[in-house]
């Protein structure tokens, strides 16, 4: 599994003009994408790295200070742009192997305390932000 992560001070997505899931910070925002060969085992692994990144302010992680997530499933981060012009999504996992392992991340923070707001799988989301930093950086699990 993938995910780009960014500290924020705030983050907001909304489906059809609802705000559906929104977190005010200091918080994270993680664009999770899943591939075909991903498990349960590394929705967890990945959940646990982000809930103990130490990447908010004074070197402090979610779980240290109680900061919430956003979670928006993201299946363009298995894109792949290095022949032509048009990326290709065959490394994405399909919606019926990914939406349960992204779920899976989601159950797994709850499960270790968080707080996560999340996206609608599948839909057209627009995803707002105030990055705080700017810091994001790139998890593979």
């Amino acid at each position: 599994m993938r995910a780009v992560v960014q500290r924020v001070a705030r983050a907001a997505v909304t489906v059809a003009g609802e705000t559906v899931g929104e977190i005010t910070g200091p918080g994270l925002l993680a664009l999770v994408g899943a591939t075909h060969t991903d498990t349960g085992a590394e929705a967890r692994r990945l959940a646990e790295k982000m809930w103990r990144l130490r990447i908010l302010d004074g070197e402090r992680s979610c779980s240290d200070i109680g900061a919430p997530l956003l979670v928006v499933s993201q299946f363009t981060l298995y894109g792949d742009a290095r022949k032509g012009r048009r990326p290709t999504w065959q490394a994405a996992a399909p919606g019926p192997v990914a939406e349960p392992l992204v779920d899976a991340v989601v159950d797994a923070l709850r499960g270790l305390g968080a707080h996560v707001e999340t996206g609608v799988f599948g839909a057209d989301m627009s995803v707002a932000l105030t990055n705080d930093g700017p810091f994001t950086v790139l998890l593979e699990v």
